[in-house]
């Protein structure tokens, strides 16, 4: 489909050609990017610009000393964890962003469509995941903000594309990851590793698995790799194992949530305390109010580990589910 772009975007386009500064390149790219009309024809020119406006922004930052960032690469934390979603281009992150939560990433067929982080809430039961849609990882390219945002996340999520080699995929993305000093947790680390490294707790989505012959074709991957590390296949063309993907999510976050309540009501199982596992009563105490913790004299458990309002002291560890009434 042709491009059908404007006499107005040609002017632009020739000030960019002509401009000497970052700014003044910056500005004019935008503006190209506002008048091309939006179709099909456009889809790849639209994200070129865009990956041509983020690498000029990144590159005014590094000449001003990279004292300050763009608010646009920094995603404040928000619900139980934040996932930072990384893996090769096309392999449907942005896609799996839009299916899971409230975000609205570009999703197209062409590689580098996503060109800043994209962040949006996955709910799971009564709690919720920050999922962070980022820029794909190539051993050739990767925008330099993108460690900061993957060693800064709780979790790492690799998807991978089953119908176009995984393994290669995988193995690309866990090398450039090695090169940025951050590693699966439980994976070894070089002997000659001079700086702090950074364990990420990771889990590896398999994307396209649908139909049969495609899960065994996921079975086999999974022997071929010889993977230490969560995995799950999932079908976002048919919407199937999103639901697993989630609980997967939660599993490995961990966390907890407990529920607090007043003698003779009943807990809001809608507003959890989500806590991280071997927290105990007086840590929980904490959170609620700092004055809590010199005067909590005990409190009544209602939970799995206990029987229903069982009395336990500050050193109790709290369990998934917990419900607590303090006593002061």
């Amino acid at each position: 489909m042709p491009a059908n772009l404007p006499p107005m975007y040609f002017d632009a386009e020739k000030r960019f050609r002509e401009a000497k500064t970052p700014e003044s390149k910056i500005e004019a790219l935008e503006e190209m990017l506002t008048i091309m009309p939006k179709h099909k024809g456009t889809d790849k020119l639209r994200a070129d610009l865009r990956r041509r406006i983020a690498k000029l922004k990144e590159q005014a930052q590094q000449k001003k000393g990279g004292a300050r960032r763009d608010d646009a690469f920094m995603i404040e934390k928000e619900g139980a964890a934040q996932v930072a979603v990384i893996g090769a281009p096309n392999t449907g992150k942005s896609a799996l962003v839009a299916a899971l939560t409230n975000a609205s990433p570009e999703v197209a067929e062409f590689p580098h469509t996503t060109w800043k982080p994209t962040p949006g809430m996955a709910p799971y039961e009564n709690i919720q995941f920050q999922l962070v849609d980022t820029p794909p990882i190539t051993r050739d390219y990767l925008d330099p903000w993108m460690a900061d945002l993957m060693r800064r996340a709780d979790m790492l999520l690799i998807i991978l594309d089953l119908q176009d080699d995984p393994l290669q995929q995988l193995e690309e993305t866990l090398a450039v990851l090695k090169e940025l000093r951050i590693f699966p947790e439980g994976s070894p680390v070089p002997g000659d590793l001079k700086k702090t490294p950074f364990f990420k707790k990771t889990l590896v989505v398999v994307n396209k698995v649908d139909s049969e012959n495609h899960m065994e074709d996921y079975q086999a991957f999974l022997e071929l790799a010889g993977l230490n590390l969560p995995s799950i296949g999932i079908s976002l063309r048919a919407g199937s194992n999103l639901k697993g993907l989630l609980r997967l999510l939660y599993e490995l976050s961990g966390v907890i949530r407990v529920y607090t309540k007043v003698p003779g009501k009943e807990p809001n199982k809608a507003a959890p305390f989500v806590l991280p596992k071997m927290t105990t009563l007086g840590e929980l105490a904490g959170r609620i109010h700092k004055d809590f913790v010199s005067k909590l004299k005990f409190a009544k458990i209602w939970g799995r580990a206990v029987f229903d309002g069982q009395m336990v002291q500050k050193d109790y560890f709290l369990q998934d589910g917990d419900v607590v009434e303090i006593h002061m």
